[in-house]
């Protein structure tokens, strides 16, 4: 059995021999870095997908060991195992414990004029996280890849970049400790970004990103560089005007369990640079309206709860999309009553609602 934490090299995670392939498949359900969905109702299933990533699940003394170092109580998203899985985690925790830094590190891929909803996950759990250590963030916007993935100019790229980093401001993270850059911007401006950038891409060949993210030969040599770009802020190196040069601080990175092939292969890279390898802490997916068959999608109007829609528009949205836990007919939803585990309502209550008692009264009255 693999030691917790750890992965296969970097020349094993290709798609041909079975291991870590870019389209992470149990059964009737596909995640990647640019697709999800689950022939499941009830949504992805994530002790599946655990043990198909490698990764280790959350347990609850992991969480008893963060509210015994903090003395602060564990974030509802933590104990409610919407924060499932984790590498390395009990690493920081050791570290923190000793008096040694560490840093967060988490990002957004700017596609729409507005974030939604499902967006605030992997940044709730990062604001808390900043909030219960007191640590420096930085926060990639990634207009870079949607450029080169999307039909977008890269002037329109940058632009949203710029409309996204509003919605993330106004979550109010520590603006003393907390660093937001674009892609297009700030690798222009520093050197030392650009040589770590450089290092990962030396230690990864074109045969091996191609088996890890499922490339092609048609694929354009934008996309084949860009897992560097994403693996470069994991390391305290790209950002000399934070670190002061230092280059053995460590990273954790909260993110959606579908960004894990970019920083298995950084996790996989970081030794033979001399650095240590980032923490991750995954999260799980929002569902869209329409049920847990997929994830909220920001290019997809109908499926999403934009951060900037009007009382009026999510209530519209609710009432005409939402995947209800109801019965097929009246006379079967009395004898059986409503089905919470594939009630779309309910679900986005489980993320947002911190109060476990009012919670647990709305579970009980969709259910009856």
């Amino acid at each position: 059995m693999a030691e917790e934490g750890a992965v296969p090299g970097v020349e094993n995670l290709k798609l041909q021999d079975g291991q870590n392939p870019p389209e992470e498949e149990t059964e009737d359900q596909l995640i990647t870095p640019w697709e999800v969905t689950s022939g499941s109702q009830k949504g992805v299933n994530y002790d599946k997908l655990i043990a198909q990533f490698g990764s280790t699940k959350i347990e609850q003394d992991l969480i008893d060991r963060i509210v015994r170092v903090t003395g602060k109580p564990a974030h509802h998203l933590l104990t409610r195992g919407m924060i499932f899985s984790h590498r390395d985690v009990n690493l920081i925790l050791d570290a923190y414990e000793k008096g040694k830094p560490f840093f967060l590190y988490t990002g957004r891929g700017p596609s729409s004029e507005a974030m939604h909803v499902g967006h605030l996950i992997p940044f709730m759990i990062t604001k808390w996280l900043q909030d219960i250590f007191d640590v420096p963030l930085v926060i990639q916007l990634t207009d870079d890849e949607k450029f080169l993935w999307k039909d977008l100019s890269a002037e329109e790229a940058r632009r949203l970049a710029n409309e996204n980093a509003k919605d993330i401001i106004a979550l109010g993270f520590d603006v003393d400790k907390t660093f937001i850059f674009s892609d297009m911007d700030y690798i222009g401006s520093s050197p030392d970004f650009y040589r770590t950038m450089l290092k990962v891409q030396k230690c990864v060949t074109f045969n091996q990103v191609k088996g890890i993210f499922g490339f092609g030969d048609s694929t354009c040599i934008g996309k084949i560089s860009f897992p560097s770009i994403q693996a470069a802020p994991s390391f305290s190196s790209s950002f000399p005007q934070i670190f002061g040069g230092r280059k053995d601080i460590q990273c954790l990175i909260p993110c959606a369990i579908d960004q894990d092939p970019y920083f298995r292969m950084t996790r996989d890279v970081a030794p033979r640079l001399g650095f240590p390898k980032p923490a991750l802490l995954h999260t799980t997916f929002l569902p869209a309206l329409q049920g847990a068959m997929t994830k909220m999608s920001a290019s997809d109007a109908v499926s999403s709860l934009y951060l900037t829609d009007t009382n009026a528009q999510i209530k519209k949205k609710i009432n005409k999309y939402a995947f209800s836990g109801g019965q097929a007919t009246v006379e079967e939803h009395r004898r059986l009553g409503g089905n919470v585990d594939v009630d779309v309502s309910y679900m986005y209550l489980t993320f947002f609602m911190e109060d476990d008692d009012k919670l647990k009264q709305i579970r009980e009255v969709r259910s009856a």
